[in-house]
């Protein structure tokens, strides 16, 4: 474990790219061997606004990341923070401590907050608004929802005390768990369920990006599955019944244009309809 940590606390960028496209090339071509959905889209049409806001989310992150490794580096040298403030544990718990309560914080946290305030919400739109979901969908954010999200984070980062070796490897989890959950592959479905009660799996994770509430607020879980069963946010809905979108913007079209979706944050707000779960 200190041998992990100490590697993320160097990480080169050249490692943190490479994880991020390693992982979107990895399972985009596990969704052509094994697809949840076997719909017919243009798959590379579809990914284009998709990488765009993977560079904006990109450019957003980058000049701010000194501010992650400033906080972090304030909180360990003034033993500030919940895991520093613990008995203490070995080092594999206090990593573990670690990456639970940063994503509690920095993904559970922020997710439900932007389902909750409706101007959040039509920030969130954009990611929600993906009518065919594949991993190229986990870092479908405007622009607006990237600089949230990092507002996020850096609070995690300043209640959780972690040291930054913790933060780079929460932050590589994040990307690699959000790319697996979003893509377009389906696990045996008993491997699926036992893989929920610990990360959020593909299944789990798509009733969330079912175009009607009240699947659309459930399963807000980025990489661990406990708080989603902790707080009562879990739902599950057969995969056969999921339809991607939100009933409420429809135009597909719009949905797939890079500048419909920068736009997307400033229409008059839609709450979702609720389906019948009769």
């Amino acid at each position: 474990m200190e041998q992990i940590i100490n590697y993320f606390e160097n990480i080169p960028a050249l490692h943190r790219s490479l994880i991020l496209v390693g992982g979107i090339t990895f399972f985009w071509i596990l969704e052509g061997i094994v697809p949840l959905f076997s719909v017919p889209y243009k798959k590379w049409r579809h990914s284009v606004p998709n990488f765009f806001f993977t560079l904006t989310t990109i450019l957003v992150n980058f000049p701010l990341a000194f501010l992650f490794l400033k906080t972090s580096d304030w909180a360990v040298a003034n033993d500030f923070g919940i895991i520093n403030w613990l008995p203490e544990v070995p080092l594999w718990l206090y990593v573990i401590l670690g990456l639970l309560f940063l994503d509690l914080i920095g993904a559970y946290a922020a997710h439900w907050v932007e389902h909750k305030v409706k101007p959040l919400w039509m920030v969130h739109l954009v990611h929600h608004s993906d009518h065919n979901v594949d991993t190229t969908t986990a870092n479908r954010h405007h622009p607006l929802e990237s600089l949230i999200r990092y507002i996020f984070t850096l609070t995690g980062i300043f209640l959780v005390g972690a040291p930054i070796g913790i933060i780079m490897l929460y932050q590589s989890l994040s990307v690699v768990l959000s790319q697996f959950n979003h893509a377009n592959i389906q696990l045996p479905e008993k491997l699926d369920k036992a893989i929920s009660w610990v990360i959020i799996s593909p299944d789990m994770h798509k009733v969330h990006h079912h175009y009607k509430l009240p699947y659309t607020d459930s399963n807000y879980g980025n990489i661990f599955a406990i708080w989603d069963r902790l707080f009562g946010t879990y739902m599950y809905l057969d995969t056969d019944k999921i339809v991607y979108g939100v009933d409420t913007f429809p135009d597909e079209k719009e949905n797939s244009s890079i500048v419909g979706l920068l736009k997307q944050p400033f229409h008059k707000y839609r709450r979702p309809t609720t389906e019948d779960q009769s």
